[in-house]
């Protein structure tokens, strides 16, 4: 069996950093790495959704990953999505991940076609030759992707040595059940319902990789050490709480990680710069949605940590 201790526990999807420019910032990069490191996450999920990599050229993540890698000085399990539509781009990013000493690369399925089964096996095995010496993690979100990893492309997938597992993105918790009882303990299953951390760990996930994680680690981080202990009456209370701060982020006129940002800037006086367009940048109606969401945050933190 294959050691995937280090990919067990709170793993955040890493924000996009930018300067007021818009260019990506190396100095936010760094500096976002160094706080998830302070908070004590298991990992970083970099250049997923919540990176806005699908607005991103092959040398900003480039730039991304290289400034997570050299913050991060080894105390971080990184792993690196590296999926773009062309898969030979995509075989770029995953050998320059590779080159950089990445933990795991993972990827969605191409987008927009709804290519058969045989072809997007055959896009992420040839990602995955590309770092044929890194673990290769599944990306299943078939909300956004327009395509679901079914039973039998799973199948064929674990064909691939590299496969550990799936960052599961879908909604049904049923999910991680099938996949987990299919595979078994050489695999490990991330919940990616951020909503669902609770449920989704109950029914076999060993991990978490989510989008809000990191702008209220904290409250991850013990959720996930009342799940470990069995305390899930505990674990439950917390779950919603956070699962209200998200619906509170989500009401905002602005995309949701750029309100996550401006919530990072008031908790923890960290600056990201704004979202990546087309994404809609927080307007000034959001403001009090803004306040009010960072003082959830931190009022859950003083009843749950105290």
């Amino acid at each position: 069996m294959r050691n995937l201790d280090k990919y067990k526990g709170v793993i955040p999807a890493f924000y996009a950093c930018y300067d007021e420019e818009g260019n990506i910032s190396p100095a936010g990069v760094q500096a976002l790495t160094r706080y998830f490191v302070e908070k004590g996450v298991k990992g970083v999920y970099v250049n997923g959704s919540s990176g806005e990599c699908i607005y991103q050229s092959v040398e900003d993540r480039k730039i991304v990953l290289e400034n997570v890698v050299e913050a991060a000085r080894g105390q971080l399990t990184i792993i690196a999505h590296v999926a773009c539509n062309s898969t030979k781009d995509s075989q770029v990013l995953a050998a320059h991940a590779e080159q950089l000493g990445v933990d795991a690369i993972a990827a969605i399925p191409p987008i927009y076609f709804h290519l058969p089964e045989h072809a997007i096996a055959k896009y992420w095995n040839d990602i995955s030759a590309a770092a044929p010496n890194t673990d290769f993690v599944i990306y299943n979100i078939p909300q956004l992707a327009g395509v679901a990893l079914t039973m039998p492309l799973f199948a064929e997938m674990r064909k691939n040595p590299n496969v550990i597992g799936v960052k599961n993105s879908s909604m049904p918790v049923q999910d991680i059940q099938m996949f987990k009882q299919a595979a078994g303990d050489d695999y490990i299953i991330f919940n990616g319902p951020d909503e669902q951390f609770v449920s989704g760990r109950v029914i076999g996930a060993e991990g978490g990789i989510g989008g809000t994680y990191g702008v209220m680690p904290e409250l991850f981080l013990k959720m996930d050490e009342y799940v470990k202990a069995g305390e899930m009456e505990h674990a439950r209370k917390i779950q919603y709480d956070v699962n209200s701060i998200i619906y509170k982020m989500c009401s905002a006129h602005g995309n949701m990680y750029g309100v996550i940002k401006e919530i990072l800037k008031i908790n923890e006086n960290l600056d990201l710069g704004s979202v990546a367009a087309p994404l809609a940048p927080v307007a000034s109606q959001d403001r009090p949605v803004i306040e009010e969401a960072a003082k959830m945050i931190r009022d859950a933190k003083a009843i749950y940590l105290a």
